[in-house]
């Protein structure tokens, strides 16, 4: 005959209990391991994208001095071109870069860490009925 949960007893209750939230602890981290793989590859994109923008404008900037110098007494524009060129690309990588950078905790992750507690005090407090 099967057996009601109205008749385990209370240590069979509590073992319940303990058994699901630690499942519940194994999915937690499991969620946030996940959570911080994806944002560890996001960030790690957008600090390319920022590392490549600096660069892109630092080459603008040294390659300006030098080509601006030489070129000063006869076709200056394109000297000019070229700089701007690299500046404004590597300024565009830089801002893409800066605008995809979210450093903040694991929202997710939070949310159903609140939800658990939140299950398990009222698994606890109507003793899992």
């Amino acid at each position: 005959m099967a057996k009601h949960q109205y008749q385990d007893s209370s240590a069979e209750l509590a073992a319940g209990i303990v058994e699901s939230a630690q499942e519940l602890v194994r999915l937690e981290i499991a969620l946030a391991k996940q959570e911080a793989k994806e944002l560890a590859i996001r960030n790690g994109i957008a600090i390319g994208l920022l590392a490549g923008g600096g660069l892109f404008a630092a080459l603008g900037i040294l390659v300006a001095v030098p080509v601006l110098i030489i070129v000063l007494s006869d076709s200056w524009w394109v000297a000019l071109g070229w700089v701007l060129l690299y500046v404004l690309g590597g300024a565009a990588a830089a801002l893409v870069g800066k605008s995809l950078l979210k450093l903040k905790p694991p929202e997710r992750t939070i949310a159903s860490l609140k939800e658990t507690r939140a299950w398990l005090v009222h698994q606890l407090t109507t003793n899992g009925r």
